[in-house]
């Protein structure tokens, strides 16, 4: 059997293809990075939509808009350049308490693949995104939700100062 060998610089050359989304929408280019790998595009106007839809905004806020139980993600306080898995590697150190208030807010887990975390971290990034990012952004399903969870936090509040 023959062994082909191909340097990485080939592979990146050639080895990109179109990300297509399960909308049937394409995300731009995927880069094959090493045998196996790709790394996909990140599509921060993408990353917009999902931050709102998938409820990462019921905890974090971006542009003076979403929750406060859990750091803000503007970009201005994001590291200038970032690779995106120490992005990932910050999200799995908290991930113990992150899942205790998804499940305590939402009901249960955010589920993301992996395409939509990459869209998602491009979005936190992208400060010209996040200007343009409002409660226009959020889904009723999940402003529902963001507005009965402060409604119980105030009728906790009015109890213990009936009962004080």
């Amino acid at each position: 059997m023959k062994r082909i060998t191909i340097s990485l610089g080939l592979l990146m050359a050639f080895a990109t293809t179109p990300a297509i989304g399960e909308d049937g929408s394409s995300h731009g280019m995927q880069q094959m990075m090493s045998p196996g790998l790709m790394l996909p595009n990140m599509d921060s106007r993408r990353g917009r939509a999902l931050f709102a839809e998938k409820g990462c905004v019921v905890c974090h806020s971006v542009n003076d808009v979403g929750g406060e139980d859990a750091p803000m993600l503007d970009a201005e306080f994001m590291d200038e350049v970032m690779n995106p898995f120490e992005f990932a590697a910050r999200m799995w150190r908290g991930a113990g308490a992150m899942v205790a208030l998804q499940e305590d807010e939402m009901g249960g887990q955010i589920d993301l693949t992996g395409q939509e975390l990459a869209d998602i971290i491009a979005f936190v990034h992208d400060e010209k995104e996040q200007m343009i990012f409002s409660e226009a952004d959020i889904p009723e399903e999940i402003e529902e939700m963001m507005h009965h969870e402060g409604e119980e936090d105030h009728h906790e509040a009015g109890e213990e100062d009936d009962h004080g």
